[in-house]
């Protein structure tokens, strides 16, 4: 079976509400949690451990769909964080299990709420910080989660975060340098000491950080790269002082850490190149993660653990089917299924994703993934029998990394067929950080030669058709796919770009206020508009000066609320190719920020995405039909220039 003959996957069931995602068990291991559709608005839904299948609704948005949920360290509410409209002003809202009633317990405008601590032993109390008094800096309140009462606690007028212990004590304070590094301070009585007691140089300021502490407060873990490559996984005594490494690898930073719920002691810790290793420290831990990998296939992880640590809630991953989630009892050893997030793709045709190596031509190493078509490639080998049009997703960030794991957009595209590559290009993270340092003031310069050396590699590999290579993302990868139509007008038959910067000084001058402790970062990593030298990099590695020189189709898509990039930076853009004749097709949904929550939103951006792949690049695509009606786009220009858009808008 071809892709010509393998059916097409639904819109709706890759990208639209799934049936049930985020499961957590409660602290106390009485009730578990969940986010499903309620009136087609994801929202937290609960039921007892024993019964999952008797799950009600514990929040009633009507709007924009709830994303980011918790436990309360008691277990007595759940909490929420929300926007509106995308602005990324969250707040915190809390839900008494018992009563069903809902707080706001942020309750200001404005106002980006920010966590810093929670704790073991004082369950009803969490430390969170707020910008409500100068957008720029979260002052940090002690919240009691049953009454709403916060309490000043640190006022703060430069630091970019903080980190407190189990007793709700804020112990540290983080600092940008003037180097671009960072500076960690004690924080004694509530006030930072006015030395820091350790320092990062601006070439460890992404990949050393730390950790958090352990429960009694007697050790702190870093992630640090200081006198090293990649990011090892260290404990330091707060009592001697003395760092003991605990992991490290050669290949990649240590990543994540699973920790015991009661001690803070690190059990297990993962290392992520290619693909997720997980090793374990503690016995117990080893063991159950062995009895979880005998009995599942696929990539698989703990998502929620009660306080005394008997009960796993664990995702599973198995690549070329629906994720699903289980309830590991660990004193049973049982292991039970909770719910399939998207049921609707159990037959549907996805494909694998394969883990490449691509060479840049400076002799770097670029992790990378690719998804095939159905039955382009006959031998399971990784290539395609024939070269094939293919799509170039390009990850944001740029400080992210692509992954290993099932990918909505890789089985759309693959479905449709396209080869699927998502590069990890120098400044992707997780690498160590001479792989980040290799991208500092290399937008447009190396940064982008990577992806063109990945697109040739693609060529010359038999993968990709030369004249039919799309390039399209998000966020950074929005800039790339301007950049790569402005910069190398030739190499992409066509492109997609959402929420993308045109214009890097522009950029900059409109970052979100509580990025301001950390905008150094940005003019080391950038380019420093305050210098004649930094202002010029800006300018360019800035597609917008260069717009006259797209000759290839552009789609573009822009939340009107993004606090990151705003919609000025499409609208410049835009305004250019219009000046210079140059055709454009331009969407704008008015509810959206950084890219788009609500799933009609989401799903009518890929119902134009696909047709413009389409009309571009001859693969298959789901008609529009009346996909835009219950979405709030708005195709401001260039209606034409996407298969079936202009019928669909008279219709």
């Amino acid at each position: 079976m071809t892709f010509q003959t393998t059916p097409l996957i639904p819109r709706q069931s890759l990208f639209g509400n799934p049936t049930r995602a985020a499961g957590k068990i409660s602290p106390d291991g009485k009730w578990l949690s969940w986010l499903a559709p309620l009136d087609d608005v994801l929202n937290v839904w609960m039921a007892p451990v024993g019964d999952p299948d008797a799950g009600k609704a514990m929040t009633h948005s009507t709007d924009r769909p709830i994303r980011q949920y918790f436990w309360a360290p008691d277990s007595n509410s759940l909490l929420y964080i929300q926007d509106k409209g995308g602005d990324e002003n969250f707040l915190l809202y809390g839900i008494d299990i018992a009563s069903g009633v809902e707080t706001t317990l942020t309750p200001f405008e404005n106002t980006r709420v920010m966590l810093v601590g929670g704790s073991e032993q004082i369950r009803d109390k969490i430390l969170v910080g707020l910008n409500n008094r100068d957008p720029h800096y979260h002052d940090v309140h002690l919240l009691n989660l049953n009454t709403g009462e916060l309490t000043l606690v640190l006022k703060n007028d430069s630091y970019a975060g903080f980190m407190a212990d189990d007793t709700l004590t804020v112990r540290m304070a983080m600092r940008q340098n003037e180097a671009g590094g960072t500076d960690y301070f004690h924080v004694v009585d509530g006030k930072a000491q006015a030395e820091p007691f350790t320092s990062t140089a601006m070439e460890d300021s992404l990949t050393t950080s730390p950790a958090g502490y352990t429960r009694d407060g007697s050790t702190l873990y870093w992630l640090d790269s200081r006198g090293r490559n990649t990011a090892a996984l260290f404990a330091q005594d707060m009592a001697s002082g003395e760092i003991t490494l605990i992991a490290e690898s050669d290949k990649a930073d240590i990543g994540g850490t699973m920790r015991n719920p009661r001690t803070g002691v690190v059990e297990a810790y993962s290392v992520e190149y290619l693909q997720t290793e997980w090793t374990a420290i503690d016995p117990e831990i080893k063991a159950s993660l062995e009895w979880l990998d005998e009995r599942l296939t696929g990539e698989f992880g703990v998502q929620s653990r009660t306080e005394d640590d008997t009960v796993w809630i664990v995702w599973n991953d198995p690549l070329t089917a629906p994720s699903a989630t289980y309830i590991h009892d660990r004193k049973a050893g049982t292991l039970e299924h909770f719910y399939t997030t998207r049921p609707e793709l159990e037959d549907a045709p996805l494909q694998p994703m394969h883990p490449v190596e691509i060479p840049s031509r400076d002799g770097l190493t670029l992790p990378s993934y690719l998804t095939l078509p159905p039955g382009s490639d006959a031998d399971g080998d990784g290539r395609p029998g024939n070269p094939l049009p293919m799509v170039l997703l390009v990850h944001g960030g740029p400080w992210a990394r692509d992954s290993f794991g099932f990918n909505t957009i890789h089985q759309l595209l693959a479905n449709r067929g396209y080869a699927v590559l998502s590069v990890n290009f120098r400044g992707s993270t997780g690498f160590g950080k001479a792989f980040l340092n290799a991208a500092n003031k290399q937008w447009g310069l190396a940064m982008h030669d990577d992806l063109i050396d990945a697109t040739n590699w693609a060529i010359e590999s038999g993968i990709a058709q030369a004249d039919k290579v799309a390039i399209m993302g998000g966020s950074y990868g929005g800039y790339a796919t301007l950049a790569g139509l402005t910069f190398t007008p030739e190499t992409f038959a066509c492109g997609v770009d959402i929420v993308g910067p045109s214009n890097l000084e522009t950029l900059l001058e409109t970052i979100p206020p509580y990025w301001a402790p950390m905008v150094k970062i940005f003019h080391e990593r950038m380019g420093n508009p305050d210098t004649e030298e930094g202002l010029a990099l800006l300018k360019a590695a800035s597609p917008l000066y260069k717009a006259d020189r797209i000759v290839k189709p552009l789609l573009i898509a822009q939340g009107a609320n993004d606090p990151r990039v705003k919609q000025s930076e499409s609208d410049q853009i835009v305004g250019a190719m219009k000046q210079a004749g140059i055709p454009v097709t331009y969407v704008l949904y008015p509810d959206e920020g950084h890219g788009f929550a609500k799933p009609a939103n989401n799903i009518a951006f890929f119902a134009l995405a696909e047709n413009f792949l389409a009309e571009c690049l001859g693969g298959r695509a789901e008609g529009l039909g009346d996909v835009l009606d219950p979405s709030s786009a708005e195709v401001v220009e260039g209606a034409e220039y996407v298969l079936g858009l202009e019928e669909s808008l008279v219709s």
